[in-house]
């Protein structure tokens, strides 16, 4: 596996590992980052979401899909800039800007070894 598709694939089991929690303890996770603990199905409907999408990063891993890793560097990194913005409009507390961090690491780290990385031809 490339260095590339090792970010990915690491991105994949988080967001496994955070797609399982919020489909089966939520309010714990939103407790560890100091968001309101809720009732309604709508978090477990992210955690579904979130579950599903980590399906994608772990097959496109395995299979080295380095456009799909390329694509994957911008949106993990925007993610940073839309909480940033709901931050700011008072929407949600300073410590959902955790979670854009994790992303924004993992795009950084995925972004690093493919400059370290030879296109195929």
């Amino acid at each position: 596996m490339s260095k590339s598709a090792t970010s990915v694939f690491y991105f994949g089991i988080y967001l496994l590992l955070t797609g399982l929690a919020l489909l089966t303890a939520p309010n714990m996770l939103l407790g560890l980052f100091g968001l309101a603990e809720t009732s309604e199905v709508w978090i477990r409907v992210v955690g579904m979401l979130v579950l599903l999408l980590s399906g994608y990063y772990i097959i496109a891993a395995r299979h080295d899909l380095r456009p799909f890793f390329q694509m994957s560097v911008y949106l993990r990194a925007s993610v940073i800039l839309f909480f940033a913005i709901f931050v700011g409009m008072g929407m949600v507390g300073a410590p959902l800007l955790l979670f854009g961090l994790i992303d924004l690491a993992g795009a950084l780290w995925t972004l690093q070894a493919l400059k370290g990385e030879r296109s195929p031809t």
